[in-house]
């Protein structure tokens, strides 16, 4: 049995991630998040004391890292080596600093191969069993997996992202809270955009404006682009 592969991109706030983790969770799939992968990589650089301006020695450093990705959706781990890293990672440091690795293209060449290959792993005999796999990145459509059954760019208008994404990180999308807020969604969208098109669909991809969608709404656009276009069903 092959199964399904399904390919989410998106800027920051879209709400790749936790549509992402809920579609693969109602499909029975694994789900991998990619961000995570270059953020895991940022903290491993960073915690050797690395000069992330180095882009020799930072890619050099992440080639040889030991990163080992939790794909079950409901509780997706990180580890690099033995440290749980999935909380250390999503810290403002890392949030400030990631787009250095993310614009690295040695560093995103050596990725996308992992990408790839865990990728291929659930679309045969992997932790679903072989049912398939949700993977949600920037490139993933279009570098990573241009050949998945089920392409979809997430997207949803700035104002929108930057309410969620308040709300995710500081709890409340007052104005001082987006304020905050705007450096990293706009900003590192700016610094990824200029190695890798998500901000508009390409040809075959299919694209979703969440922008006055509640979240379960955008659940269902999704699942239903994946059951049109495979016939997958959800578990029960």
């Amino acid at each position: 049995m092959t199964g399904v592969v399904v390919a989410v991109d998106g800027p920051s706030g879209s709400g790749k991630s936790s549509v992402c983790r809920r579609v693969a969770a109602r499909l029975g799939l694994a789900y991998l998040d990619t961000g995570a992968m270059y953020r895991a990589a940022t903290w491993w650089c960073l915690d050797r004391g690395l000069d992330l301006a180095d882009r020799a020695a930072v890619a050099a450093a992440v080639r040889g890292m030991d990163l080992r990705m939790g794909m079950d959706p409901e509780a997706p781990g990180v580890h690099v080596g033995d440290v749980d890293v999935a909380a250390a990672i999503r810290t403002p440091e890392i949030s400030g600093a990631v787009s250095a690795l993310s614009t690295n293209l040695d560093v995103r060449a050596e990725l996308g191969a992992r990408q790839r290959a865990l990728i291929e792993a659930e679309r045969t005999d992997g932790t679903s069993g072989g049912r398939g796999v949700v993977a949600e990145g920037r490139d993933i459509t279009t570098v990573v997996a241009p050949d998945a059954d089920v392409r979809v760019l997430l997207t949803a208008s700035e104002e929108a992202r930057l309410a969620r994404r308040a709300l995710e990180v500081h709890g409340t999308a007052d104005a001082a809270s987006l304020a905050a807020t705007r450096a990293h969604v706009v900003g590192r969208d700016a610094r990824d955009s200029t190695v890798v098109e998500f901000r508009k669909a390409a040809d075959g991809v299919v694209t979703v404006d969440s922008s006055a969608l509640t979240f379960e709404e955008t659940v269902e656009a999704v699942l239903a682009l994946v059951a049109e276009a495979t016939g997958l069903e959800e578990v029960r």
